[in-house]
């Protein structure tokens, strides 16, 4: 599937599978994990998806670095490690290579991911490879099929393209996209601002404009035609934030443009959460709920409260959606968390025997040939015609055998198919669709945030000790921007209870930072 920044992170309760390396693991049914006296002082991180994870790893590196005198604890409900990223195999087979079922690709923008792929030797595929050609579809015709992959390419410079909306929308929009790619990666210069205070952040480093209007308003504030913005914008945005252009902000709008270098992890993409929790050092408790959080009486600790028992901490890092948590805290901090809603995505994999859908589904003669990705506007329902009853339809490929797997080859292999849609759809829709289908997984998420324009955030800081990670979510949502936001929030833990951060005493992101790395390829937190 190609999504065109990141897909955003999902959960997932209903796959298991064996941890390939030693991370320490405590079950909670085995963990006798009651509150009793440590010698060092300790800190919670609840939640082992992207931000989770790499908080811990963020701690380790400032503990390795420094010598801080700090235990970690990684709380996750779920039987494995990932959070929103993770896969599924064929017929359940896992001698067959996964499926991302949740988060899919990351881009060369993407600095820590990119970074801790090379550092923990993971194999990418690169997306962009892909000939396949692209259409989006409006519920009753192709507006646009863009050959040979080139969405993924330079889609603003194909001739489709020009001939359709002109040469200044696609060069404007070019231009919104790189302006923001490039203040992205100020993110990880040593000059890289923090935040405890997102609201105050998104005003002070002038993001205020991308995030308190839509994006149709943002693009058409800015030059560029409304019919660009409703069906090439919004094909990126519904298949990457479930969400069209007349609500989302315009940041969103932004980062589902921006394509370039989009990679996988073959073996998965929840292969670098894991990667991050083994190179940390953290006890993980898999399958272990947060029940409550409480201040410990007289002091600045927090006390948790688990299906295991409890402990004491100096510090708690919260790094999953609050409302999805059923975490109880004390009403003074729930009050400072308001409501986020959530797409509810229905993601569908499956099998078949057909190269492309079929094309009599989309009112075409059954000799043509249909794109093998569709992506989806609303355009055409704003005139007056019916939804898309899906966001976005892909091939990924052939079934295949991972690699060094014991068996034959697989002969005459089926294709690989993934739908986002926002309601579920049935097997007779299915059969409609591609005829013969051999293998179905279905999982409805709480995907993504609804990225509504605003100016107000929640909280980073809680209150002294207690920070929140997934604050960040509601002003972009992705994979790498949950290690951002993670890094952010362990540097202001550690300062604030150590004296010390990722980068030592001083706060990182000043302008004493020392690079220890050439320019290029400096990334804040991996480099100081």
């Amino acid at each position: 599937m190609h999504r065109l920044l990141i897909y955003s992170l999902f959960v997932c309760s209903s796959l298991a599978f064996q941890l390939p390396f030693s991370i320490p693991l405590f079950k909670s049914k085995d963990s006798a994990h009651i509150e009793q006296a440590h010698v060092s002082p300790r800190v919670a991180i609840i939640g082992a998806g992207a931000g989770g994870s790499s908080a811990a790893f963020w701690i380790s590196k400032a503990k390795e670095r420094f010598g801080i005198d700090v235990e970690i604890d990684v709380y996750e409900r779920s039987d494995y490690i990932g959070g929103r990223s993770t896969v599924v195999y064929p017929y359940n087979d896992t001698t067959f290579a996964p499926l991302e079922l949740g988060a899919s690709i990351f881009v060369d923008a993407n600095k820590n991911l990119m970074r801790a792929s090379k550092e923990f030797n993971l194999t990418l595929t690169a997306f962009e490879d892909d000939d396949s050609n692209t259409g989006i579809w409006d519920g009753q015709n192709f507006v646009l099929v863009i050959e040979s992959g080139s969405y993924l390419k330079s889609w603003w410079a194909t001739l489709k393209v020009l001939w359709r909306y002109g040469y200044t929308a696609p060069t404007k929009t070019k231009a919104i996209v790189q302006s923001v790619i490039d203040r992205f990666l100020d993110f990880y210069t040593p000059d890289s601002p923090r935040w405890d205070d997102l609201s105050v952040f998104s005003k002070r480093f002038q993001w205020a404009s991308l995030t308190n209007q839509t994006a149709s308003d943002f693009w058409e504030g800015n030059g560029v035609v409304p019919l660009f913005t409703r069906e090439l914008v919004e094909a990126a945005t519904r298949v990457n934030y479930g969400q069209n252009v007349d609500k989302i902000h315009a940041l969103g709008g932004a980062a589902s443009m921006a394509a370039s270098g989009a990679s996988g992890v073959v073996a998965g993409n929840f292969r670098i959460f894991e990667q991050f929790l083994e190179n940390s050092t953290a006890k993980v408790f898999l399958n272990t709920n947060v029940k409550e959080i409480k201040r410990k009486s007289g002091t600045s600790l927090w006390t948790v409260y688990t299906s295991a028992g409890s402990q004491t901490y100096q510090g708690v890092i919260l790094a999953a959606p609050f409302h999805q948590t059923d975490i109880i805290l004390p009403s003074d901090l729930a009050e400072l968390i308001p409501p986020q809603p959530y797409v509810h995505l229905h993601v569908t994999l499956l099998t078949t025997r057909s190269e492309h859908p079929r094309p009599e589904y989309f009112g075409l003669a059954s000799n043509a040939q249909v794109p093998a990705t569709i992506l989806s506007t609303y355009e055409g329902a704003r005139a007056g015609g019916v939804e898309p009853e899906f966001n976005s339809i892909s091939y990924h490929g052939k079934v295949r055998k991972v690699d060094g797997a014991a068996g034959d080859a697989v002969t005459d292999p089926e294709s690989t198919v993934k739908i986002f849609s926002k309601d579920r759809v049935t097997d007779e829709w299915l059969e409609t669709v591609f005829g013969n289908v051999s293998w179905v997984y279905r999982k409805l998420w709480q995907a993504y945030p609804l990225l509504l324009p605003t100016s107000e955030f929640p909280p980073v800081k809680l209150d002294q000790g207690f920070y929140y990670v997934n604050a960040f979510e509601p002003f972009i949502s992705t994979m790498e921007t949950e290690t951002l936001a993670s890094r952010n929030v362990v540097d202001l833990l550690l300062h604030e209870e150590f004296g010390t951060g990722i980068c030592g005493a001083l706060l990182s992101g000043t302008e004493n930072a020392t690079q220890t790395a050439a320019p290029a390829e400096f990334v804040l937190g991996w480099d100081c």
